[in-house]
């Protein structure tokens, strides 16, 4: 066996920057990524400027251009708070509070969110927010019926969100994943519910 001349220090440095560009690069695009939070639409629980960690592989890795996918851990849960793509442009995304399923029958009536003719408790936040009757898809007296295979999102700041009640049912499979985790700024590190 020959005697390889060993490899240069500038080699070895470039070596691994680009071997850390690569795992980044397959953490960020299939496992975990962070968001910063634009708006106020989701306060109290995120605040603008929070930055936040969301889960992609509780809900299936869907990889666009291949036909295999990595099945869920476990289907969105009302009360998740999810990140998908925003509904009239693929380019941005959204994060808003799950809150009815595809079959669900959902209307907003007395400040509370009703689900299939009965007042929605949990998880808990149901319970502490208020809900107001705003768009085509929230008016008052109005029950809507959300198809299968598709989610009813809105923000938890119900008065100054753009969610479903306006642009109406997102497809599941423009759900991106659940945020978990508020990590900046450091007097707001929490876990999400």
């Amino acid at each position: 066996m020959a005697n390889r001349p060993p490899k240069s220090v500038f080699r070895e440095y470039v070596e691994s920057l680009v071997v850390a560009v690569l795992l980044a690069l397959v953490v960020r695009t299939f496992f975990v990524q962070a968001f910063k939070i634009p708006t106020g639409s989701m306060r109290p629980t995120l605040m603008e400027g929070d930055r936040i960690l969301v889960n992609k592989v509780v809900y299936g890795i869907r990889i666009p251009f291949m036909v295999w996918h990595l099945p869920a851990v476990r289907p969105p849960r009302r009360g998740d708070l999810v990140v998908f793509h925003a509904p009239d442009d693929k380019h941005r995304d959204f994060i808003k509070r799950l809150a009815a399923i595809g079959g669900d029958e959902l209307e907003i009536r007395d400040l509370r969110l009703w689900i299939n003719g009965r007042p929605l408790t949990e998880p808990p936040v149901f319970r502490e927010m208020s809900y107001y009757n705003r768009g085509t898809y929230g008016e008052l007296g109005k029950p809507v019926k959300v198809p299968e295979r598709y989610y009813f999102f809105l923000g938890d700041n119900s008065n100054s969100s753009r969610d479903s009640r306006y642009w109406g049912f997102l497809p599941e499979d423009q759900v991106i994943g659940k945020a978990f985790l508020i990590y900046w700024p450091p007097r707001r590190i929490r876990w999400l519910k």
